[in-house]
C-alpha cells in the first residue's frame, strides 16, 4: 500500500548569502533571482572573496527576463553588513573554502553549487551573452525547482 502520508512541509532559510570570486556575476545574479522568487521576509545578499567591478553583460542577462541589480554594486565579504547568515552558498572554489574558512565553529550551512565562470567566453557578443546566459538559466533554475539546496524551500 502506498504511503499517503502528507509530504514535509518545504521550508525556506531566513536567511542567504551567495558567494563567488568578485561578486560582479554570478552571485549578484543569484541575489537578485533568490530575491524574486523566495519569500518577502528572507533576507539575502551575495558578496565576493575579492573586490570586483560590475559587469554590464550582468545587467543585459537579467533584463532579458525583468529583473535588474538597481544601483548595487559588488561587494566582498568584509564589507558585509551583516555576517550571520543561515545558509551561504558559493559558487566558485575559492568563495567555498573562504566561506568554510569564515564559519569553521559556527552553525551555518554551507553549499557548493559548481558554476561556470562565463568571462571565460570568446568569440561574438552574443556567444559571451549565451554564456551569461547559460549561467543565469543555471542559478535561476537551481534556486526556482530547489534542485541543488540542501533543504527544499517554501514554494519551490
Amino acid at each position: 500500500m502506498a504511503d499517503m502520508s502528507p509530504a514535509p512541509a518545504r521550508t525556506s532559510p531566513g536567511s542567504v548569502l551567495f558567494v563567488c570570486g568578485m561578486n560582479s556575476i554570478r552571485s549578484p545574479m543569484a541575489e537578485i533571482i533568490a530575491r524574486s522568487v523566495l519569500p518577502a521576509g528572507t533576507y539575502i545578499a551575495s558578496a565576493g572573496v575579492r573586490p570586483g567591478e560590475r559587469d554590464p553583460f550582468v545587467d543585459t542577462v537579467l533584463a532579458e527576463i525583468g529583473l535588474d541589480l538597481g544601483h548595487r554594486q559588488p561587494q566582498t565579504l568584509d564589507e558585509l553588513e551583516d555576517d550571520y547568515f543561515d545558509l551561504i552558498v558559493t559558487l566558485a572554489p575559492e568563495a567555498h573554502h573562504r566561506a568554510l574558512e569564515l564559519t569553521r565553529g559556527n552553525a551555518v550551512e554551507v553549499i557548493y553549487w559548481p558554476t561556470p565562470d562565463p568571462t571565460v567566453a570568446t568569440g561574438t557578443r552574443e556567444r559571451i551573452l549565451d554564456a551569461y546566459r547559460e549561467v543565469r538559466d543555471m542559478l535561476r533554475h537551481r534556486i526556482v525547482s530547489g534542485k541543488g539546496w540542501s533543504r527544499p524551500l517554501a514554494g519551490g
